[in-house]
C-alpha cells in the first residue's frame, strides 16, 4: 500500500517530466506550444455589461415596498415575508 508521501513524490515526478518534455519540444521544434485556456460561458458578463432590471428583490427592498403599500409595520417579522413584485 502506498502512503501519501509516495503518491506525492510520484505526482511531482510526473509533473517535472511533463514540464521538461514541453520545454524540450518548445526549444527543439518549429512550433510553439501554447498553454491551454478554458473558455467562458457567454452568460458570465462583466458587471458593467448589460443592465437588466432585476425581478428578485432583496429583503430590505421587500420590506420597504411592503411598508409603502401599508402591508408591513414596525415590529413585524422580516422573515417569511409575503410575495412581492417589484414596481414596474
Amino acid at each position: 500500500m502506498m502512503n501519501l508521501v509516495t503518491v506525492r513524490n510520484r505526482l511531482v515526478y510526473l509533473l517535472e517530466l511533463s514540464y521538461l518534455k514541453c520545454n524540450f519540444l518548445a526549444k527543439n521544434s518549429s512550433f510553439v506550444i501554447l498553454p491551454i485556456t478554458m473558455s467562458r460561458h457567454p452568460s458570465f458578463k462583466p458587471p458593467g455589461g448589460l443592465a437588466v432590471k432585476r425581478n428578485v428583490l432583496k429583503r430590505f427592498e421587500r420590506v420597504e415596498l411592503l411598508r409603502q403599500r401599508g402591508q408591513w409595520k414596525e415590529g413585524d417579522r422580516v422573515v417569511s415575508l409575503i410575495k412581492t413584485k417589484p414596481e414596474e
